[in-house]
């Protein structure tokens, strides 16, 4: 039996938008693992995680995990997964990608925190 392919199946390929804020994807962007597959679709904006300007908290986690902060984003606003999903999806990912397992937990429970006004 084959065993599954599990992470990001395409590279995370961006351009920065001219509000210096937001990233548009130049091409489709997939994941997957034993969640499920998803496309990220061509010309999806993303701001990557949003992490507040603290100190402390943004030198920790500010500048980490952008390509499982882009497809977190996608789950939140196309909602094709519940929210606890979406989230665990988003610790897989960043674990995935090489994130370190305490850098992973501290973004995975700042989603769980703050995320849910963001999920609707």
């Amino acid at each position: 039996m084959a065993v599954p392919v599990i992470g990001f199946m395409t590279a995370l390929q961006v351009e920065l938008q001219k509000d210096r804020k937001t990233w548009r994807l130049l091409a489709p962007f997939v994941y997957q693992d034993e969640g499920g597959s998803f496309e990220v679709p061509a010309g999806f904006e993303t701001d990557f995680a949003s992490v507040p300007r603290l100190p402390i908290i943004f030198d920790l986690v500010g500048e980490y995990g952008h390509a499982a902060a882009t497809l977190h984003d996608y789950l939140y606003r196309t909602k094709v997964v519940p929210r606890d999903e979406a989230d665990a999806l988003f610790y897989r990912a960043l674990r995935k990608t090489g994130i370190a397992k305490w850098r992973a937990w501290i973004m995975w429970a700042g989603v769980r925190i703050g995320g849910a006004k963001h999920y609707g």
